[in-house]
């Protein structure tokens, strides 16, 4: 089987929370094409199919807002932060797949339903890291199916692009709604690290914007590279080289030992989160600040079923785990010690061999105190914050 392929199956089942489908040889391919066409969305992309486009003056098309009680105000316990609102730094974070069953394409971004719930899951799971530094900003969008991700490229880049527009828009509004000219800080993972990776390369670093751009954390690429092509056709942003540096990106994907680096069609940026540096040396795990169980669950139902709501709620986040695993690069992949404990097992699966699903879980407190480190040091350097407060800004519009 192609690798490519290989890969497209895994991120699937990453994202579906760990279990899913593994193929080597001419009958895995066999297996893959059946399963593919009976459970793939019927048809080809049309964008004409789509719902219409969210209007992001409505409170109803964010995950999460400063003026909103949402999941991404959550905080590990034992964890102290400022109100939502009251940080002179912004987050836009850009959420990954969460629409796994067959009904269309791109989600119709039905409000009950196990899609929605899943984007509740990934504000309280990793948006949340970043209300420590910053006020959090996180776009509903009409969100690539996972199914897009095993066709061609072609397909691929047509479903992609469609749901791109929206984050483009989404940010869009929230530089001239929301933003009143403060630094931010760009983050995502999976699908939203491929969004974000055009967003740096189309609008963050052709103009001045890149210089408010404290760092992005694209993390859990896989499919895509955060490949030194892609950095060439920068002029602004690198590939962050320490735990202060500002105006860069970071960027990895989560392995357990034992297992081979992600083959890819070219290299990908690994950053170690927990030394902040590209090199391949061991990061102890006395440097890991502290790992966070998922809270709630991911619902995993994948293709020809009802995309169906569980009621759960998200209101409280765990305690970090000081010290659970290190971590090292070696050829563009994160390598993690082996995690057999239930509260990580659901999201790491051991039959897949990737940790794509803990990629934040693993290394939640490091992300969350650098990304503190990196908004101290932007502002202590004297780059621009708002001065007025933020009741000053122009509210949401038709908020329900």
């Amino acid at each position: 089987m192609r690798i490519a392929k290989v890969i497209a199956i895994t991120l699937a089942v990453l994202i579906a929370s760990g279990a899913g489908l593994y193929f080597t040889g001419y009958g895995g391919q066999l297996f893959f094409a059946g399963f593919m066409m009976y459970n793939e969305p019927s048809g080809e992309f049309n964008a004409a199919d789509a719902v219409p486009a969210p209007d992001y003056s409505r409170q109803q098309n964010w995950a999460s807002l400063p003026e909103m009680e949402d999941p991404a105000d959550l905080v590990p316990a034992g964890i102290d932060v400022l109100a939502q609102g009251d940080h002179p730094i912004d987050t836009f974070f850009i959420h990954p797949t969460g629409y796994l069953t067959s009904g269309s394409w791109t989600s119709p971004m039905a409000v009950d339903s196990g899609t929605e719930e899943n984007t509740q899951w990934m504000m309280a799971n990793q948006a949340s890291a970043y209300n420590g530094c910053c006020n959090v900003y996180a776009p509903r969008y009409r969100e690539a199916n996972i199914f897009a991700y095993f066709g061609s490229e072609a397909e691929r880049s047509a479903v992609l692009g469609f749901a791109y527009e929206d984050v483009k828009r989404a940010f869009e509004y929230y530089l001239a709604y929301h933003n009143g000219g403060r630094p931010f800080i760009l983050a995502g993972h999976s699908q939203g690290t491929h969004h974000a990776l055009r967003l740096i390369a189309e609008v963050i670093d052709p103009g001045g914007l890149h210089e408010r751009m404290v760092a992005a954390y694209l993390i859990g690429a896989v499919l895509i590279p955060v490949s030194p092509e892609w950095f060439a056709g920068l002029s602004h942003i690198k590939p962050c080289a320490a735990a202060d540096d500002l105006h860069c990106v970071v960027h990895w994907d989560t392995m357990p030992e034992g297992t081979n680096p992600i083959e890819r069609g070219a290299p990908s940026l690994c950053t170690n989160p927990l030394t902040w540096r590209v090199d391949e040396e061991l990061a102890g795990e006395a440097l890991n600040e502290g790992a966070l169980a998922p809270t709630g669950e991911y619902i995993d139902t994948l293709g020809k079923a009802e995309d169906k709501a569980t009621g759960q709620q998200f209101d409280a986040l765990g305690t970090p785990e000081v010290g659970l695993t290190g971590a090292q690069c070696r050829d563009g992949s994160l390598f993690a010690e082996r995690q057999t404990d239930s509260a990580y097992a659901a999201m790491g699966s051991a039959l897949m061999d990737t940790y794509h699903g803990l990629d934040y879980s693993l290394f939640y407190m490091n992300i969350h105190n650098n990304a503190r480190l990196r908004a101290r040091t932007h502002l202590a350097r004297g780059a621009s914050a708002l001065d007025a407060p933020r009741s000053s800004m122009t509210a949401v519009a038709g908020s329900e």
